[in-house]
């Protein structure tokens, strides 16, 4: 929904939003832009709208840069990990657009091992599915190696 916020910055506060403008964000076609435009004009919902932006809620938003370098790649994490956890590489790795799945397939991109890793290092070998220490996803990850928190 974060395409929605250009139409959020209006001082007017969403007037004027025009059923392409909504159509255009993923996931909304005609019929929820037209409950969207229904609500947005209604006169409850104009108050309301009017009551939060003089309470001091602020109605803008700023956007965000973001590293989309892993989108449509697909990780898979085994091993005892040491610099990091897994629910932290897999936050690293879906931070940049990929995805962290728990077993090894012939369309997984990549397999992150630490130490002790067993059978889903075999597979990915089995299936030719490149490898890669911890050293060498920090490396992909552009950050250093002291920087954990990417």
């Amino acid at each position: 929904m974060k395409e929605f916020f250009p139409v959020l910055r209006s001082s007017q506060l969403f007037s004027g939003v025009s059923e392409e403008e909504l159509t255009a964000i993923a996931d909304v076609g005609p019929i929820t832009a037209g409950y969207i435009r229904q609500w947005v004009e209604s006169p409850q919902s104009r108050d309301l709208l009017e009551r939060l932006r003089a309470a001091g809620v602020n109605m803008t938003c700023r956007e965000e840069q973001t590293d989309r370098r892993f989108a449509g790649m697909t990780f898979v994490l085994t091993g005892a990990l040491e610099k990091f956890t897994r629910e932290e590489a897999g936050e690293m790795i879906e931070r940049r657009g990929g995805k962290a799945a728990s077993s090894v397939s012939k369309r997984t991109t990549y397999v992150v091992a630490g130490a002790n890793a067993g059978s889903k290092l075999r597979k990915a070998q089995e299936l030719g599915v490149p490898v890669l220490t911890e050293d060498e996803f920090l490396a992909l990850l552009g950050a250093p190696e002291e920087n954990k928190t990417v």
